[in-house]
């Protein structure tokens, strides 16, 4: 069984699925989840202050003193807050193709349904961002690509840590991970 100690960061670019691996890691290891986006977002699509969203995941993880696991990226915003801490680090480096199917089928199916993307935050997506807004998160997905593999190596190498980094190429590996675990605990609580 791999040793993830009890506070995990889980790092990938959009639709590389951070959230499902975040999610089911919590339910196996019985740690809460910490999504990043819903500390982060504001209604109708307001970036949070970056003092405020420090002071905000700091709490959020202070809240959690045995463990927690960290889902979502922002580390130009946190700098080495979540990093410096975690034991592990996960990035999802799953191929491009997968991610962008995934990231389609997801965003389509959310333009569809109007569902609120996060809890407590009314935030949708819509068919007009998605399909005719420079702030699609399709067309993110695309030109972000290239230079979230960049930052997330600079951030690694330039950040202090101890983590051990799992870099994770395939579904297979995410399931191969999680099939080493030991068997769902109760109680794992989201933030």
């Amino acid at each position: 069984m791999p040793e993830l100690g009890r506070r995990i960061a889980v790092w990938g670019p959009t639709g590389s699925g951070k959230t499902t691996l975040g999610r089911r890691l919590g339910q196996r290891l019985g740690l809460p989840v910490v999504e990043m986006d819903t500390l982060f977002w504001l209604p109708n699509w307001g970036a949070k202050p970056a003092d405020r969203f420090q002071a905000d995941v700091r709490g959020a993880l202070d809240a959690h003193a045995n463990g927690w696991i960290s889902v979502g990226n922002y580390h130009s915003a946190l700098g080495g807050l979540v990093l410096s801490q975690a034991d592990t680090v996960i990035w999802l480096r799953l191929p491009f193709r997968v991610t962008f199917w995934r990231l389609f089928k997801r965003t389509i199916a959310r333009a569809w349904t109007k569902q609120p993307l996060w809890e407590g935050n009314p935030n949708t997506e819509s068919w007009r961002q998605t399909f005719l807004s420079k702030d699609s998160i399709l067309l993110f997905a695309i030109t972000s690509r290239k230079s979230h593999v960049e930052r997330t190596l600079a951030n690694l190498e330039q950040t202090p840590h101890r983590g051990r980094v799992l870099v994770l190429r395939s579904a297979r590996n995410v399931e191969g991970l999680l099939n080493a675990l030991p068997e769902s605990r109760v109680g794992a609580p989201r933030q």
